[in-house]
């Protein structure tokens, strides 16, 4: 199975990507866990105030990071969710079923496995922090086993990943939303609504697109809807075409792929990660939330991800890809309980209680620590492709 170069492109993106981020993540916890914490945590959440002829905005560093800088995380998986369903691996019905049926397996058994163990409790709010999968670890993962996976095995973690996305940026939206202003709310859908008509009238300068982008997003972030949906809305804006090379949405998401892998993901792991281990904090693992969160990565995400692809395949309606079996199917599950990135992004969202945060990000760690070990034992196993 040869691979498209823009997929190559992103595969070597995401797993360099990804090594720096593990890089970072290990630099904020031992930050926070030596004589320097009171410092290290008091600068992400130190008040930078920017004054402007219209408007004045004063956000903690940590926000600037989580509602600023991720929009721009959020813009390029919009586009590669975009690209991937119009032109990519997700472009026909029979290609995009059996990932999209094993994220939906990867989604729903984790979530339920958390709103068993919370129910009518405060913290049940949790359900969406288990539901996603980190594409830069687990292709990070993924690419330390060289030819002992197959191509087609990259292309459905990928695919599987992009949908996981999906679905997190829908819980974002529909279950972590505050109180709504309607006047910046429709000022943003309005917005949103002349970019698409420029869109249909064939513009192709980026600049037209980027600005009121970022108009679109300030109305966002006054609306109570997390801004990083802005992003995403951006990123079906921007048009498209079939000359990939030389469309807006080609040239953003390659302008973007750099910054966002060595730029934006560090920067935010440095900042949501620096939580310090109190003596016996591995008790807290034991707490519903955090039991929910462990549970839901490391045994929910494969017990979905390969139930639904064995019920899609047993009834017909899908094939498995092509040189892989059930070995790599389930390594690969296990991979999908790499949540980091949009798991620790969503239990910020989640709650308010900074304790019921960095027990979530404990949880959240742990448990992709144990899921990659674990995906990558599985998987190397299997023999290696021919070149």
């Amino acid at each position: 199975m040869r691979l498209t170069r823009i997929f190559s492109e992103f595969f070597r993106s995401e797993k360099t990507g990804g090594m720096i981020l593990l890089g970072c993540t290990v630099m904020s916890v031992l930050a926070a866990n030596t004589p320097l914490s009171d410092a290290y945590v008091a600068f992400w959440h130190r008040t930078i105030d920017l004054s402007f002829p219209l408007f004045r905005l004063a956000f903690i560093i940590r926000d600037w990071i989580d509602d600023g800088l991720m929009a721009v995380f959020f813009l390029l998986v919009g586009l590669e969710i975009k690209r991937e369903f119009y032109q990519g691996e997700l472009s026909g019905v029979r290609k995009a079923l059996l990932p999209a049926l094993a994220a939906a397996g990867g989604m729903i058994v984790p979530a339920s496995i958390h709103l068993f163990l919370n129910r009518g409790t405060s913290t049940h709010a949790g359900f969406g922090i288990p539901m996603a999968t980190d594409i830069a670890f687990a292709l990070g993962v993924l690419s330390l086993l060289g030819s002992r996976v197959p191509p087609s095995l990259k292309v459905f973690l990928t695919a599987l990943a992009i949908i996981d996305d999906l679905g997190a940026i829908i819980v974002i939206a529909v279950f972590y939303t505050l109180d709504i202003s309607l006047m910046y709310l429709g000022s943003a859908l309005g917005i949103f609504a002349l970019l698409l008509v420029l869109q249909r009238l064939k513009v192709r300068h980026l600049a037209v697109f980027i600005l009121p982008g970022v108009l679109m997003w300030y109305c966002m972030v006054r609306s109570g809807i997390h801004p990083t949906i802005a992003g995403v809305l951006l990123a079906f804006a921007v048009p498209s075409g079939t000359d990939d090379s030389h469309s807006p949405s080609y040239r953003l998401q390659h302008l973007l792929h750099t910054p966002v892998a060595f730029i934006v993901l560090p920067v935010f792991a440095l900042a949501n990660t620096g939580i310090r281990f109190e003596q016996n904090w591995y008790l807290g693992l034991a707490e519903p939330n955090s039991l929910g969160i462990l549970l839901g990565l490391v045994f929910g995400k494969p017990a979905g991800i390969v139930l639904f692809s064995a019920c899609a395949v047993a009834t017909g309606l899908c094939t498995l890809p092509e040189e892989t079996d059930w070995r790599q199917i389930a390594g690969t599950g296990i991979l999908g309980g790499i949540g980091f990135t949009m798991s620790i992004f969503v239990a910020n969202l989640a709650f308010t209680d900074m304790h019921l945060v960095d027990s979530s990000v404990i949880a959240v760690l742990v448990s992709s620590v144990i899921a990659g070990l674990g995906g990558f034992l599985l998987l190397s196993g299997g023999r290696r492709q021919p070149r």
